[in-house]
């Protein structure tokens, strides 16, 4: 590894290392890597055909999920088949162009789902607090300009990181002690400063996430208002478990994130393989679950996912 090390000269190649100090157990850990990211695309694909295809699903909250879906594959591949061939055929070599575009679909793709799940929490509220008006505000037309709005806002926030890296010389070293590129995590090997992109990260993150988190919340509170007025015991478990599968999606998407955040900032006793491994997980839990989730908890998606794999059961 040393001989990738230079010195003086701004690096037009990178080379990532995988999971450092376990680079023996590499194909052992690649067994779970893959079959999460197999699982991912199957569930997803599945969810995505079944509700295109099946008119009963062209309801508001499917075509959400369908959308939640589509990005869950783009999430997953953006990282896993390079991850994959460092494991296999230790591929570590990745040029500045393609580590920036890796870094650029990545973050553009988490925050389309952080949106999707923000738009998927103010659909509970319309079915729930008025359930008579659902169809007529959330019209086709509606959530296509709702689904053009959530990744255009994606993609022009972290459009500008392009810019941002791709101004600065990178001179200090050229090994990357990860499985995938991300925006901080290579701007700090620039000989140049970075405050720019540190605040600019920041400023990604709090007009984004956190306030799609905020907003979640709200919508959610509103949701348990309305439904703890409604005076029928079993109407209120009703209107409470159309909202079982979001919560538990919600909580799978940013848990795993938050938590890997929080090990980086105040667990510098972890060893570095395991921050790797946690940002791993926050990468591929969200994409391989999400299927089982809503396959599980949402009675129409399971019976079409029945009438599809075992048609002569139905």
């Amino acid at each position: 590894m040393a001989g990738f090390n230079h010195t003086g000269v701004n690096h037009a190649v990178f080379y990532l290392v995988g999971i450092p100090g376990r680079e023996d157990l590499h194909m052992w850990i690649s067994i779970p890597f893959l079959l999460s990211y197999v699982f991912a695309l199957l569930g997803n694909g599945l969810l995505i055909c079944i509700i295109l295809i099946k008119s009963s699903l062209h309801e508001p909250m499917y075509l959400f999920l369908c959308m939640l879906a589509g990005v869950d594959i783009v999430f997953a591949t953006t990282t896993e088949p390079k991850a994959l061939a460092i494991f296999w055929c230790n591929s570590r070599e990745i040029s500045l162009n393609s580590c920036v575009a890796q870094l650029y679909f990545q973050h553009s793709s988490f925050i389309s789902e952080s949106g999707i799940l923000l738009i998927m929490a103010f659909d509970r509220y319309i079915a729930i607090c008025y359930p008579l008006r659902y169809t007529m505000i959330l019209t086709h037309s509606l959530i296509g300009k709702i689904g053009v709005a959530v990744f255009m806002r994606a993609h022009c926030t972290i459009f500008p990181m392009i810019f941002l890296l791709k101004r600065l010389t990178f001179c200090r070293n050229n090994v990357l002690p990860h499985t995938f590129c991300e925006h901080i995590g290579l701007a700090k090997y620039a000989c140049d400063d970075i405050r720019v992109n540190i605040w600019y990260g920041f400023f990604v993150l709090m007009s984004t996430v956190i306030l799609d988190i905020v907003l979640i919340f709200v919508s959610y509170a509103l949701i348990l208002h309305a439904v703890f007025r409604i005076p029928s015991q079993d109407a209120r478990h009703k209107a409470l478990n159309t909202c079982g599968s979001h919560v538990c999606v919600i909580v799978l998407f940013y848990g795993p994130g938050i938590f890997s955040v929080l090990t980086q900032r105040f667990g510098h006793h972890i060893p570095l393989h395991v921050h790797i491994l946690l940002a791993n997980v926050s990468m591929l839990a969200p994409p391989m679950l999400n299927p089982i989730i809503y396959g599980v908890k949402t009675k129409q998606i399971r019976d079409q996912v029945v009438y599809v794999l075992f048609p002569k059961q139905k």
